[in-house]
């Protein structure tokens, strides 16, 4: 029979995704739970299972292509009659969803084989004298004796080597049966002399820039690049928020040589040695603990309902940069947490964030947001406020300078504090007593034993 899979609603009241990528073609044979394309909606990049065990038909979108949920995504050739049981239940189990409103539980733990792909090479016909010289060239082969699977990346990953003009299966070639990195694409791009094609990498942005443009014609002096996912959602709630909550920012330099003390301190603790403690941790707990007296910090406006909503638990954003663009992960019940848990949970989310794998739900709420600008060498800022939060703090970074100590002049380590909330919320007085318990935490951390 002909199965029509639909896109599926992908949670937090999204209404469209965009295709990513297929990972299968017409003709493939597929299982149960086989991922079948990666998405991207306006918060993360998801992989769909497939539904049924069958032939895929057809592909109702191109790579590229925008899907409203609903809307017929793929077609599937499934053995049995539109009367018959559901994949799951033809095989004795109960179906269970493993995705936000759609799925089927797998049949087996092993990892679901895909149809191999015709791309051109093969890792037995790539001669590496050919790749040495002319890597590019390898590809154009004619004579291709047996196909291989796509190569296994991360989005992150194969736009790195789009830009750096790399084709991943001549580096799947030599990295074998394993997940292709972006450090494996940079030895690639290293040994055989690859450049990018865009000219230089920006460090900080990852865009490329000519590296000269006067030397360009003037169909190639600008670079369009649609709006979408991440990047279009951020734009319009930070819009959405400028015009709507009435931002106040405030800035406090903080001699944080007692925290910088303990940190060293801490990362001599061999117990301690699996554990990332640095201070965006300390700030974090920080936060929690100084959220408990000034609760406005903690709140939401509900306009709707004529409220002020105040949480009674720190779900804390951290501020992540992406390829993909500016997110904004959630610790959930970060107020429970010790340092270490802090610590541990900090790092999981920038792994997470990095390998472009942070999930709706880790994106959805949040309650008071930290934005860590100090990694980029900047000292202070005005954050915009995440819509339906009332706080956000940016840390500045730790510079060594002259400071008044105890009635004489020390080099102390210095960071600058930079906290925006909404006005409608949080008065003067109330913003400041939050950012001074914050700071005498930081100065002191001792402190913090005299808070709950």
């Amino acid at each position: 029979m002909n199965a029509e899979f639909r896109l599926p609603d992908l949670g937090e009241g999204l209404t469209e995704a965009e295709v990513v990528s297929w990972l299968v073609s017409p003709g493939d044979t597929v299982t149960l739970n086989q991922t079948l394309a990666e998405v991207e909606t306006a918060k993360a990049i998801v992989e769909l299972p497939s539904p049924y065990a069958g032939t895929v038909a057809t592909l109702h979108a191109e790579a590229g292509e925008t899907v409203a949920v609903g809307a017929p995504l793929i077609d599937f050739d499934v053995v049995g009659d539109e009367s018959g049981p559901t994949p799951a239940a033809a095989s004795g189990e109960k179906a269970q969803p493993n995705l936000v409103g759609y799925g089927a539980a797998p049949t087996s733990a092993g990892r679901p084989a895909r149809r191999a792909r015709r791309v051109g090479v093969t890792a037995t016909a790539v001669d590496t004298a050919v790749l040495e010289a002319a890597p590019h060239d390898a590809t154009s082969s004619a004579a291709v004796e047996a196909p291989i699977e796509r190569p296994r990346s991360t989005p992150p990953v194969r736009a790195h080597a789009k830009r750096l003009g790399i084709d991943l299966v001549l580096v799947a070639a030599e990295v074998g049966d394993r997940v292709v990195t972006r450090a494996d694409v940079d030895a690639y791009a290293e040994r055989v002399g690859a450049v990018g094609t865009g000219g230089e990498e920006d460090a900080v942005s990852g865009s490329t820039v000519p590296s000269s443009a006067a030397a360009l014609g003037d169909e190639q002096r600008e670079t369009r690049i649609p709006i979408r996912g991440v990047r279009r959602h951020t734009a319009a709630a930070m819009v959405q928020s400028a015009f709507t909550a009435p931002h106040v920012t405030v800035f406090h330099t903080v001699d944080v040589t007692g925290t910088m003390e303990l940190l060293a301190r801490l990362r001599e603790d061999r117990s301690l040695a699996e554990h990332r403690i640095g201070p965006l941790t300390v700030v974090a707990k920080a936060v929690c603990l100084a959220l408990g007296r000034t609760p406005g910090l903690n709140s939401r406006w509900d306009e709707a309902a004529g409220e002020i909503v105040q949480h009674n638990y720190v779900d804390l954003g951290i501020a992540a940069a992406t390829d993909r663009g500016l997110i904004v992960p959630m610790i959930r019940d970060a107020e429970q947490l010790t340092l270490l848990g802090l610590a541990d949970a900090v790092k999981s989310l920038a792994e997470v964030a990095r390998a472009g794998k942070t999930s709706p739900a880790e994106l959805a709420g949040g309650t008071f947001s930290i934005s860590n600008i100090g990694v980029f060498g900047v000292d202070a800022g005005t954050p915009i406020l995440p819509p339906g939060q009332s706080g956000i703090l940016a840390i500045g970074a730790v510079r060594r300078q002259p400071w008044e100590h105890r009635g004489e002049i020390a080099l102390r380590d210095l960071m600058t504090l930079s906290l925006s909330f909404d006005h409608r919320l949080v008065d003067g007085a109330e913003g400041a007593r939050f950012l001074k318990d914050v700071a005498d935490i930081l100065e002191e951390p001792g402190r913090a034993m005299l808070l709950r």
